[in-house]
């Protein structure tokens, strides 16, 4: 009816075509108000923009047959909604406690090596102090070298026991993955509205998130000198993201399929094992430096005691200040260098490679392309997260051909770390 009338009002009645066009054009070309004439008109395509303000009969009675047939707007599930946002709040939370603990670890790392190292060389100056017979009554040296010495072994295997550095960079990943979850799903958001399985995978993400990165250290703590080194693995099984597919394959091809395998197989027998045995060389060396420390400060301890006793001679002395000495460059050099974060990073990479092998195997195994994720999107994606422009990304699969033995692979796949 609302085109009816705006035919009525546009094109009357006339024996006269030539004059009733130049009405329709002086019409359209002059702004009028319509509300003022009680008519309501649809929107009218560009096309009417562009033809200088010329319309046909045909025309609107298209426009009027669309706006008839368009259906409402889909609105998104009030519930799935709330149920969505409810997890982001949550997720913004989570980002929050695990920025203010890591902070807290930090502090905590800095505040126990200057403890224990000013602890353990006021000990060792009391022990020389004692050791020298004009010093008058050496018993009051003697025992507060003792006590401080003691104190010194029980801190500093409680450190290495928690390790304090490795704490904070735990929270520090954690923080930066718990936001860029959240930032993936505004993202999505803006794209389309959320359904149940949306809200499903994110709290299988923020569940998977929780279990790598604990906030608790009793109970839960990860294990800080585990018997085999496995990357850290933060997500839940690799699910391709589906897309509708505008063209036949999808954006894949034969090509990209090998250079998807060639990146694969860098990944593996490069990237991911070179940051596992960085990982065992980290870990060896934090073994060797915890267990170091608390011994050479009891054996201070022990030998603080025995100072002035004739049978021994000075060798209780020079073990207590030298012993001392020496468990204080050992703690400084195991929380001071913060070998237990080295650990920690060189892990957290070899799980960032893992995470990346199993998104593209995920892709590869799904036969049909049409069901993948966009070749062209997943191309660049993993080009950027391996620090590599597309142009290099394709050079892999030339490189890491099946003719090249393992043995014969020099570069990695990855070189943003």
């Amino acid at each position: 009816m609302a085109a009816l009338q705006a035919r009525g009002l546009i094109f009357p009645s006339s024996s006269s075509s030539s004059h009733g066009y130049q009405r329709v054009r002086a019409l359209l070309r002059v702004p009028v108000d319509l509300g003022t004439l009680g008519v309501s008109l649809p929107k009218l395509p560009p096309i009417a923009k562009r033809q200088e303000g010329r319309i046909s009969l045909g025309e609107l009675d298209k426009i009027d047959a669309d706006s008839s047939r368009s259906p409402a707007p889909v609105m998104a599930d009030e519930l799935v909604l709330s149920k969505m946002y409810a997890v982001l709040e949550a997720i913004a939370d989570r980002a929050e406690m695990h920025a203010i603990i890591g902070e807290q670890r930090n502090n905590w790392n800095h505040l126990f090596t200057s403890s224990v190292n000013s602890i353990t060389l006021a000990a060792s100056l009391m022990a020389g102090v004692a050791s020298i017979s004009s010093a008058g009554d050496p018993l009051a040296f003697k025992v507060s070298s003792a006590i401080l010495f003691a104190a010194a072994a029980g801190i500093m295997t409680i450190t290495s026991k928690i390790q304090p550095s490795q704490l904070a960079e735990e929270q520090r990943n954690a923080t930066r993955l718990w936001r860029q979850l959240g930032r993936s799903i505004e993202t999505s958001l803006g794209h389309r509205f959320p359904t149940d399985r949306d809200v499903s995978e994110a709290v299988e993400k923020m569940l998977a998130l929780e279990k790598a990165y604990p906030l608790p250290l009793v109970p839960g703590m990860l294990e800080k000198f585990p018997a085999v080194v496995e990357p850290t693995r933060w997500w839940p099984k690799i699910q391709p993201k589906r897309s509708r597919a505008t063209h036949a394959g999808n954006g894949w091809s034969r090509d990209l399929e090998e250079e998807m395998k060639g990146a694969l197989r860098l990944l593996k027998v490069k990237d991911e094992e070179e940051y596992i045995k960085l990982s065992n060389l980290a870990l060896n060396v934090n073994k060797a430096l915890a267990t170091a420390g608390p011994l050479l400060a009891g054996a201070a301890a022990m030998s603080s005691g025995l100072i002035g006793s004739p049978a021994l001679g000075p060798l209780p002395a020079f073990v207590s200040v030298v012993g001392g000495v020496l468990a204080a460059t050992v703690n400084t050099l195991e929380h001071g260098g913060q070998v237990g974060m080295v650990f920690e990073l060189f892990r957290n990479c070899a799980g960032f490679y893992r995470r990346l092998q199993e998104e593209i195997e995920s892709n590869l195994e799904e036969e049909e392309a049409d069901r993948r994720e966009n070749g062209e999107v997943f191309e660049m994606k993993i080009a950027l997260q391996l620090g590599r422009s597309v142009s290099e990304l394709r050079e892999l699969a030339a490189y890491a051909s099946p003719s090249r033995e393992d043995e014969d692979i020099k570069e990695c796949a990855g070189k943003l770390f």
